[in-house]
C-alpha cells in the first residue's frame, strides 16, 4: 500500500507515478484550513483499441512528477436532458485518457497529520453521461467542510460502459470501472492522508445506484464502510439479460455491424467504429424504446453480470449490507425534471392522468382512482401534471428508499434517511408543474427537482449560477444566499459526519435519527432553507 507523504504538499507518490497538485488555500471558501487538489490522475489504462468495452487494466504509470492541476476529459456522451435544468453543457470528452479521478484532502492530511475518512463519490447521468471534471462536483468545499478526503472518477457510460456482449469481454465495464477506482482508493489514499479503511462510497442518481450495487457485490463490499445514496432509482431492477441480448441486437443493426460473423470479427468491427458513430447508434437505440414506452436507459448493468450477482433488493434481504452503515434520500419534486418539458404530461386533464396512473399501476383503474384522489387531497388545488409527478416520484424514487430502510430496519441494521425540500427562486408563470397548489413552497418551475441538492452536498452554487436548479442567490449579504450557505453547511455537514462516525449526528448539526417505519414519517430528516442563525458566519464563495 502506497504511503509516501512527502513535505510538499502539494506532491504524492501513488502507485502510478508522482502526481503534483494544487492548493486552495482561500479562507472564503475554505475557513477551515487549505485543501490539496489532485485531479486527472489516471486510475486505469486508456480503454482504447483492444481495451474498448473490455474491463479496465492498470495503467502504465509515468515517470517524472506529473501535472493534476486539471481535470481528465470526459468519458465519450451525448448531450444530457436535463442541460436545461442544471444549466451544465455538454463536457468536453475524449475515448483516450478518460479514466482518470480527482482527489481533494486537507492539506495538513498530507503532511502527515491524523488519517482522514473517504468519500468516493460517483456522478449521475442515467449511465449515460456525466463527467466527473465539471465545476459542479469540485470537492474542494466538502473536504474543508468535513475534515475529509473527497475521491470523484469518470467510469464509462452509455455503450462503451454497458454495452453487453460478454462473448467480446463487454460486461458491466462501467460498474468494473468503478470497482478499479474503490481498489484504486484502497491503495492509495493513505498518501493524500485518507484512512484506506474507512471509506464511503456514494453518489446521486445512476451514481447512487451503482454505488450500492458495489457495496452489494462479493468484489467490492470488503472495501465500503459505508454507502451514500442520493436519489437513486432503486425500484429500477437491473437489466434482464435477455432484454439486454436484445438491445445489442438493435444497436448492431443501427451500426450496421454484421451478426452472427462470429465474436472475434464482431469485436473487431467495433472497435474500429469512431466513438461518434458508437454514440449516434445509441441514441437510435435510445429513442427506439422511448417510443416502444420504455423509460430506463437502454443500456445499464446487467443482473448476473459482472458484480451484479442477484437481484438488488434479494441481496439487501439476505443481509449483504449487515454490518454496512447507510444514508439515504430523495429530492421532493424528483419527477419534475423529467416532467416539465413533457407536454403529455403538462396537459393531462384528470381523465388522462387517471389512465396514465392506470398504466403506472399495473392497468388496476380502481387503484389508479384512489391514488389520484389521495394525492389530490395532499395538495390543494394541484393540477393533474403535478399530481402525476408526485406520485412518479414516490413510485420510482422515495418508495424505494422507503423500501431499502425497512428491510435493514427487519435485519436490525439502521438507516437515516432524508427528503431535500428546498426551492429555488425563480419567477413561475403559473402553469409549472411544481408551481401550483405547492402549499406556498416557492413559485419555482421546478420545485425540489432531481439534482437538487448536489449544490448543497459541494457548495459549488457557482457552476449552477443563472440556473433553473438553484436559482438567483444575489450577492455576498444577499439573504438568500445566506440561507443558502446555511443550508450547505447544515446538509454537507449531516453527509459528512456520516462519512466520519457512520451517524449524521454532531456539533451544530439538527438532531437526525433513523429511520422507523410509523414513527413521525419514517424520522424522515427534511432539508430546507431557514434563517441563518448568524448570517455574518455563514461562509462566502
Amino acid at each position: 500500500m502506497t504511503s509516501s507523504r512527502p513535505s510538499d504538499p502539494q506532491t504524492v507518490t501513488t502507485t502510478g507515478g508522482d502526481v503534483r497538485g494544487v492548493l486552495h488555500d482561500d479562507p472564503r471558501r475554505m475557513p477551515t484550513g487549505p485543501v490539496a487538489a489532485f485531479q486527472g490522475i489516471p486510475y486505469a489504462a486508456p480503454p482504447v483499441g483492444a481495451l474498448r468495452f473490455a474491463p479496465p487494466e492498470p495503467h502504465r504509470g509515468w515517470t517524472g512528477v506529473r501535472p493534476a492541476a486539471h481535470p481528465g476529459p470526459a468519458v465519450p456522451q451525448l448531450p444530457s436532458a436535463l442541460s436545461w435544468l442544471t444549466g451544465q453543457p455538454t463536457p468536453e470528452w475524449s475515448e483516450d485518457g478518460c479514466l482518470t479521478l480527482n482527489v481533494w484532502t486537507p492539506a495538513d492530511a498530507v503532511r502527515g497529520a491524523r488519517p482522514r475518512p473517504v468519500l468516493v463519490w460517483f456522478h449521475g447521468g442515467a449511465f449515460a453521461g456525466g463527467s466527473s471534471g465539471t465545476e459542479c462536483y469540485d470537492g474542494a468545499r466538502l473536504a474543508a467542510l468535513g475534515d475529509i478526503v473527497v475521491v470523484t472518477a469518470n467510469f464509462r457510460i452509455g455503450p462503451l460502459g454497458y454495452l453487453h456482449l460478454p462473448e467480446i469481454g463487454a460486461d458491466n465495464a462501467g460498474l468494473l470501472d468503478q470497482l478499479a477506482v474503490l481498489r484504486w482508493t484502497r491503495e492509495n489514499i493513505a498518501a493524500f492522508g485518507g484512512d484506506p479503511t474507512q471509506i464511503t462510497v456514494g453518489g446521486q442518481s445512476s451514481g447512487a445506484y451503482a454505488a450500492l450495487l458495489l457495496a452489494l457485490s462479493p468484489e467490492a463490499g470488503p472495501l465500503i464502510r459505508r454507502v451514500i445514496i442520493q436519489s437513486a432509482p432503486l425500484n429500477l431492477p437491473a437489466q434482464d439479460p435477455d432484454q439486454a441480448a436484445e438491445t445489442t441486437t438493435a444497436y448492431l443493426r443501427a451500426l450496421d455491424v454484421p451478426a452472427g460473423t462470429g465474436p472475434a470479427q464482431t469485436a473487431a468491427a467495433l472497435r474500429t467504429l469512431p466513438v461518434a458513430q458508437l454514440l449516434d447508434g445509441y441514441r437510435t437505440v435510445r429513442a427506439a424504446a422511448l417510443r416502444a414506452g420504455r423509460t430506463a436507459p437502454p443500456m445499464y448493468p446487467v443482473l448476473g453480470g459482472a458484480a451484479v450477482p442477484r437481484p438488488l433488493f434479494d441481496a439487501v434481504a439476505d443481509g449483504a449490507l449487515h454490518g454496512t452503515d447507510v444514508l439515504a434520500g430523495t429530492t421532493a419534486d424528483e419527477m419534475t425534471a423529467f416532467f416539465t418539458h413533457d407536454d403529455r404530461i403538462r396537459t393531462a386533464d384528470r381523465a388522462a392522468a387517471v389512465g396514465m396512473l392506470t398504466t403506472w399501476l399495473g392497468d388496476d383503474r380502481d387503484r389508479a382512482e384512489e391514488t389520484y384522489v389521495r394525492y389530490a387531497a395532499r395538495r390543494t388545488g394541484g393540477t393533474p401534471a403535478r399530481i402525476l409527478s408526485d406520485v412518479a416520484s414516490d413510485l420510482h424514487w422515495r418508495s424505494g428508499v422507503t423500501d431499502l430502510a425497512q428491510r435493514r430496519s427487519a435485519l436490525g441494521d439502521l438507516t437515516y434517511v432524508y427528503r431535500f425540500d428546498r426551492c429555488p427562486y425563480g419567477e413561475g408563470d403559473g402553469d409549472d408543474l411544481a408551481a401550483d397548489g405547492d402549499g406556498g413552497r416557492g413559485d419555482s418551475p421546478v420545485g425540489a427537482s432531481h439534482c437538487a441538492e448536489l449544490p448543497f452536498l459541494f457548495g459549488s452554487f457557482a457552476a449552477y449560477r443563472g440556473s433553473t436548479l438553484l436559482g438567483t442567490l444575489g450577492g455576498p449579504d444577499d439573504p438568500r444566499r445566506l440561507r443558502a450557505e446555511a443550508l450547505f453547511h447544515r446538509f454537507a455537514g449531516a453527509l459528512a459526519a456520516f462519512v466520519t462516525t457512520g451517524s449524521p449526528n454532531g456539533a451544530d448539526l439538527a438532531p437526525w435519527a433513523p429511520y422507523t417505519a410509523g414513527v413521525d414519517e419514517g424520522n424522515v430528516m427534511a432539508f430546507d432553507e431557514d434563517e441563518p442563525a448568524h448570517p455574518a458566519q455563514a461562509a462566502r464563495p
